[in-house]
């Protein structure tokens, strides 16, 4: 009965693969809500807040409470980044040592941005 369902009919179907598509899927969603609501504040700030120029955007910016949302938003951002091309190289780019090269590169990157993104706000 083992190797059967628990109807006992057919054989048991063992399930491979990476077994991630739903945590990716509602990774992409989370991810892509953080990003809209983070642009909706900016929006807002600069329809009420009448946004002059650099000075007015480098005050929003520097206030510590918008600091820390754009940060959130940009490890968001470089997260939905990530999930998305991975998808991408996993879907289109058949030989392995291509796609684990490509993988490196797209983390490569992702990170480069973070860090510059870190600079350039925590600089503000």
């Amino acid at each position: 009965m083992d190797a059967f369902n628990v109807d006992g009919v057919g054989p048991r179907r063992k399930v491979t693969g990476a077994g991630y598509g739903l945590r990716d899927w509602m990774m992409q969603r989370i991810t892509a809500v953080i990003m809209l609501v983070f642009t909706l504040i900016i929006v807002a700030a600069a329809i009420f807040g009448k946004a002059t120029g650099y000075l007015w955007w480098a005050g929003l910016l520097s206030h510590p409470v918008m600091q820390a949302l754009a940060m959130v938003t940009f490890i968001a951002l470089a997260w939905h980044a990530w999930v998305g091309m991975r998808d991408i190289w996993m879907d289109y780019v058949k030989p392995a040592g291509l796609r684990l090269a490509l993988h490196a590169l797209t983390i490569v990157w992702l990170l480069a941005c973070l860090t510059y993104a870190v600079r350039v706000l925590w600089r503000v």
